[in-house]
């Protein structure tokens, strides 16, 4: 054998010996549909997005994601394994491949996605940063905090936020740092804290699991942006896409008028974009590896996009919280799905 060739061929198995594997998450469909239940990271417990009442049954908005996700793979939206997490130990679980999906109020940001190696799969819910208040205090401004005593859960963006807007208006703050909403409420009800900050859903949550509700008021002042969605490794760019277009499929079917009662009949509907929705044509859901009608399962297992909110989070549910920038971009919101085509 001439001796450049043997020389590249040498180069060439160093180069295969020393290259990485391919990444052990890059199958999450195929392990899924093995193991035939969904491994979904939740919050250890919050009202209308994810909390499991005294007979270990989950529900709210994040909750219903996650069965959205196992109807559309798995056919049936009870497929799911519910992993109560801290907002410590979420990340290193989905990393880890401890849970397949992560559904758990957790802000989309930059230096989750470069750092961590993940991807947010769109934003399912838009919130921002608010304050919790006794209205004993008298407050009717965030500004109006200055030298409070503020009760912040550890290791989320709601710490470096509260750190932020207190530096930028020239504020001081005691800060009580909080290891989750429970603890956030006992030690703000006890008086160790004179307000709660938090994204203003969960705000909805604390308030509604106070003793006296009504003594309680959220401020108006917003002090930050935080784009809520599910989360996934970012080495699987199969899975990535299914748990992405499951969103976008629910968004989309309460764009067009598909429900959970009208999902049936759709697949006759003269629509080109609602057939395409429900799978009666175009074969979207064989380019993802599901069967055509993924989004119909889903829809027909938790209803559109609409209908999960208002059954958690909305005007008529326990935590009263309007659309608001949820709302359909149609209908004056920033909710807005690319098209199934």
């Amino acid at each position: 054998m001439p001796f450049a060739v043997s020389r590249w061929l040498a180069a060439f198995a160093a180069i295969v010996a020393f290259a990485p594997a391919p990444p052990a998450g890059a199958q999450t469909l195929a392990a899924v549909k093995e193991r035939g239940t969904l491994v979904c990271g939740v919050s250890q417990g919050l009202a209308g997005f994810s909390a499991a009442n005294d007979k270990g049954e989950w529900s709210g908005f994040d909750a219903d994601f996650c069965r959205a996700v196992a109807a559309a793979v798995l056919g049936d939206a009870s497929k799911v394994k519910f992993v109560p997490l801290s907002a410590s130990e979420r990340f290193d679980a989905l990393k880890s491949g401890g849970i397949d999906l992560l559904a758990r109020n957790t802000t989309w940001t930059m230096g989750r996605e470069t750092q961590l190696g993940l991807l947010f799969a769109g934003t399912t819910y838009y919130d921002g940063q608010g304050f919790l208040v006794p209205k004993s205090k008298g407050v009717v401004s965030a500004l109006e905090l200055g030298g409070a005593k503020v009760c912040v859960q550890a290791g989320t963006t709601t710490e470096t936020n509260l750190a932020d807007y207190f530096a930028t208006n020239g504020m001081t703050l005691e800060v009580v740092k909080v290891a989750t909403p429970a603890e956030s409420r006992a030690a703000y009800e006890s008086g160790r804290c004179d307000t709660i900050t938090s994204d203003v859903s969960q705000l909805h949550a604390e308030r509604l699991a106070l003793k006296a509700p009504a003594e309680h008021a959220i401020l108006p002042d917003i002090i930050s942006k935080e784009p809520l969605g599910p989360v996934v490794r970012g080495n699987d760019p199969a899975w990535f896409n299914i748990v992405k277009w499951v969103h976008f499929a629910l968004l989309n079917a309460e764009e067009l008028g598909v429900d959970s009662k009208s999902v049936a009949s759709a697949a006759t509907s003269t629509k080109a974009d609602v057939r395409r929705l429900v799978g009666a044509e175009g074969g979207l859901g064989e380019s993802l590896g599901l069967s055509n009608d993924f989004a119909a399962k889903a829809i027909r297992a938790v209803g559109n996009y609409g209908e999960v909110f208002e059954r958690n989070a909305g005007a008529t549910s326990a935590l009263g919280i309007p659309r608001g920038l949820n709302q359909l971009w149609s209908l004056g919101g920033i909710q807005y799905a690319p098209p199934m085509r």
